[in-house]
């Protein structure tokens, strides 16, 4: 599954409510920890929202580049339908988001991101 999320303090979350009508999908919530969020699931409607974004992106470019070109394949593809390549493809995605992101817990290998997806290395 990809998402996209939003996130605004609930206080401030009129923001939320305009972004989600200039784009016509996705759904807004309100979490516990008073944070409203729009959420955007599924990779036609990411892929969709990215090809919009990108020329404007100046920070994780590069993630949501990858992100873009996964979601494509992904909207193009059933998951059954996937070759071995498309599959290797999609780990080196994962990958390469997996570099340029600040998370500071473990990091997955090749070797377990293919075995996520039913390769073996």
């Amino acid at each position: 599954m990809a998402t996209i999320c939003l996130y605004q303090d609930t206080r401030h979350e009129e923001p939320l409510h305009w972004i989600r009508s200039q784009l016509g999908i996705g759904y807004l919530s309100r979490r516990n920890d008073g944070i409203s969020e729009i959420r955007i699931n599924g990779f036609k409607q990411v892929r969709t929202i990215l090809s919009w974004l990108l020329p404007y992106t100046r920070f994780k470019k590069v993630q949501a580049r990858v992100i873009y070109r996964a979601c494509d394949l992904l909207a193009r593809k059933e998951m059954s339908a996937l070759t071995k390549k498309d599959k290797i493809f999609l780990c080196h995605c994962l990958l390469t988001v997996q570099e340029h992101n600040y998370a500071t817990r473990r990091k997955k290998t090749f070797r377990e991101l293919c075995t996520a997806i039913g390769l073996t290395p």
